[in-house]
C-alpha cells in the first residue's frame, strides 16, 4: 500500500493560496531547449546545472518531518529530462521490443501517462531510452524549474489532481509548464526517483549531487529481507486522485519497489541526445 501518511501535514487544513513563486537566480532559464530522444520518440527539455533549497519551502505549512531540515543542494552536471512523463506509446514501444516486461493492465489512451510501473519496469524502460530515472534531488531540482514556492504556479493550471481530474489521470501536457517547460511534474501520476527511500535522509544529505541512502531503509525491529520488510523507493509528483497537500515540489512519499499503483508513472532523464 502506498504511504500516503508520509506526506501529510500534522493538521488538516489544505492549502488555500498560491504562494509567491520567487525564483532562484542559479535556475533561470530563458530559452527552452527541447529535443527528441529517437530511442523512445519522446521529447526531452534541458534542465541547467545549479544550485537550490532542497525539502520544505518558504512559508508551506504542509510539509512534514521528511521533508526537513530544508537544505542547499547543487547538481554539477546538467541533463535531459522527459517534457512530459513517459506516454502509454511510449511505453508500448519498450514492452514490444523487451522480452521481459509486458504492458501493465490498466492503461488508458496512448497520449495518457502510463501506469502500474514497477521501480524496477521504470528503470529498465529508461535504460532502454538510454537513461535513467531522475535522482530524488534532480527530480526536485527540475520540478520546482527555479521557483522557491511549493508550486510553481496555480495548483487548477498545473495540474491534475483530486478537485478536478474527475477520478482519473488525463492526457500529458495538458496543464500549463514550468520554467522548464516540464508539464505535469505536480499532478496526473506519481513518478518514480532513483533513490531508495530514508525518512531522516535530509539530515545527513550531502550537498553534491545527493543519490540517496545506500540500501533499503526500513523499521530497524524489522528484520532485512524477513517478515514485513519493505524496499521502499521515493515517489514524488502528486497525483490525481490525492488533494493538494500532495501537489508539492517537496512532498515525498515511499512506496515498494515491486508494487504497482495505478496513480503511478515515471519520467526519466538522459546525459546526452544527438
Amino acid at each position: 500500500m502506498l504511504s500516503l501518511v508520509l506526506c501529510l501535514a500534522t493538521h488538516q487544513g489544505l492549502i488555500s493560496a498560491t504562494p509567491k513563486a520567487s525564483t532562484s537566480s542559479s535556475a533561470q532559464q530563458s530559452v527552452i531547449e527541447a529535443r527528441t530522444n529517437p530511442k523512445d520518440g519522446q521529447l526531452y527539455v534541458w534542465i541547467p546545472p545549479g544550485k537550490f533549497q532542497m525539502g520544505c519551502s518558504p512559508g508551506d505549512t504542509d510539509c512534514i518531518e521528511s521533508e526537513r531540515p530544508s537544505h542547499t543542494v547543487t547538481i554539477s552536471n546538467g541533463f535531459w529530462m522527459g517534457r512530459t512523463e513517459v506516454t502509454v506509446a511510449a511505453f508500448k514501444g519498450f514492452t514490444d521490443a523487451s522480452t521481459s516486461v509486458t504492458m501493465p493492465n490498466g492503461q488508458h489512451g496512448d497520449q495518457f501517462p502510463v501506469v502500474n510501473v514497477t521501480w524496477t519496469e521504470a528503470e529498465a524502460y529508461c535504460r532502454w531510452a538510454g537513461g535513467r530515472l531522475p535522482t530524488e534531488a534532480e527530480w526536485e531540482y527540475a520540478a520546482r524549474g527555479g521557483v522557491t514556492a511549493g508550486r510553481y504556479g496555480s495548483l487548477g493550471e498545473i495540474a491534475w489532481y483530486a478537485e478536478n481530474s474527475s477520478g482519473g489521470p488525463h492526457q500529458v501536457a495538458t496543464k500549463m509548464p514550468n520554467r522548464y517547460g516540464l508539464y505535469d511534474m505536480l499532478g496526473n501520476v506519481f513518478e518514480w526517483a532513483s533513490d531508495w527511500y530514508g525518512e531522516n535522509y535530509y539530515r545527513t544529505n550531502p550537498s553534491l549531487d545527493p543519490h540517496g541512502p545506500e540500501g533499503p531503509q526500513d523499521d530497524p525491529h524489522t528484520p532485512f529481507g524477513g517478515p514485513g520488510w519493505h524496499k521502499y523507493r521515493v515517489l514524488r509528483g502528486g497525483n490525481w486522485g490525492l488533494d493538494s497537500r500532495y501537489q508539492r515540489a517537496s512532498c515525498r512519499l515511499r512506496h515498494d519497489a515491486d508494487q504497482r499503483s495505478a496513480g503511478g508513472g515515471l519520467r526519466c532523464v538522459v546525459a546526452h541526445l544527438p
